[in-house]
């Protein structure tokens, strides 16, 4: 039986609802010989500043129980002027719908990061407010933990775009209220979210009696953090049922991608699974449409918030 894959993401129609999540393809075409970025909904580039960054000490990644992963990689990168000038044209050369994703330590940092976006916003799917990353200097001060620092920062970001391109807020686990966090975002003209980022974790080496990360906690990704997702997801997707969001977390699967669309996103992030398997986008995209053939689905955003009915 034949599939619509297409979904709308605030406005920008892609021809399936799988995106590779920021972090997992790189800063431009690193995987695309060996996962044609073209075959995807879209390509999240690796989240970039608008000054050049270097990350955190080694050890950056280990591996988690349960499949899953913690890192404390730290958001290296060139500076978005440089990801401009050399790394997207090197997904644009692979046919990738590029969403561009942006972080700061200040409102004034996010700001002055649009500003750099904005003469290739025609080129962009989206642009992508990393609010949520807990491995950077300050994780208490992250803005995705306050209404207030995630408003302020969304607007800044809004204001410049100015609805030039569609502008997504990536919200964090670790907060006691995601839905607050979220209408924050949703008020300040966010045009959809990306839900959720890692959770905070720790691993110890008992022997040792140190961290096994050089920074000592991470963000914990993968299979383990799936529930999380899902209720993140379903939660935010049925107090802004109109606001499309890219669920992520422990996507591993088509089924899982179901289900993460059936909690109410309009489209699947896909994240750690690329680590083990470089092609896990595309895996999971033809097992999602093979799901969506045998139970009868012929149009997958039909999918999105069904759990609700």
């Amino acid at each position: 039986m034949a599939v619509d894959l297409t979904v709308d993401l605030g406005g920008v129609q892609l021809p399936n609802p799988i995106v590779a999540a920021a972090g997992t393809f790189g800063h431009g075409a690193e995987l695309a010989r060996l996962c044609p970025p073209g075959e995807l909904g879209a390509v999240t580039a690796k989240s970039v500043a608008v000054f050049a960054s270097e990350g955190n000490p080694p050890l950056r990644v280990a591996e988690a129980p349960g499949g899953g992963m913690l890192n404390s990689v730290g958001l290296p990168g060139p500076g978005v002027d440089a990801w401009i000038a050399h790394d997207l044209p090197a997904l644009e050369a692979h046919d990738a719908r590029v969403i561009a994703s942006i972080w700061g330590r200040r409102v004034d940092e996010f700001e002055a990061a649009a500003v750099a976006c904005k003469p290739v916003a025609d080129r962009l799917v989206a642009v992508e407010i990393n609010l949520s990353c807990p491995n950077i200097e300050a994780r208490a001060d992250v803005f995705a933990h306050s209404t207030g620092a995630t408003h302020d920062a969304v607007h800044a970001v809004v204001a410049v775009l100015g609805g030039s391109v569609p502008v997504l807020a990536k919200l964090s686990p670790n907060v006691t209220d995601i839905v607050a966090i979220a209408t924050a975002a949703v008020d300040a003209g966010a045009t959809g979210l990306t839900l959720i980022n890692t959770v905070m974790g720790l691993l110890l080496d008992a022997e040792t009696r140190t961290t096994r990360l050089g920074a000592g906690g991470g963000g914990l990704s993968g299979p383990p953090i799936k529930p999380v997702a899902l209720r993140a997801v379903h939660d935010v997707a049925t107090a802004h049922p109109d606001v499309p969001i890219i669920g992520t977390g422990g996507v591993s699967s088509g089924e899982d991608a179901a289900e993460m669309m059936l909690a109410g996103a309009t489209a699947v992030g896909v994240g750690t699974a690329t680590f083990a398997d470089p092609r896990a986008t595309l895996r999971i995209l033809d097992e999602l449409r093979a799901w969506c053939s045998e139970n009868g689905i012929t149009r997958v955003r039909d999918l999105t918030g069904g759990v609700r009915q």
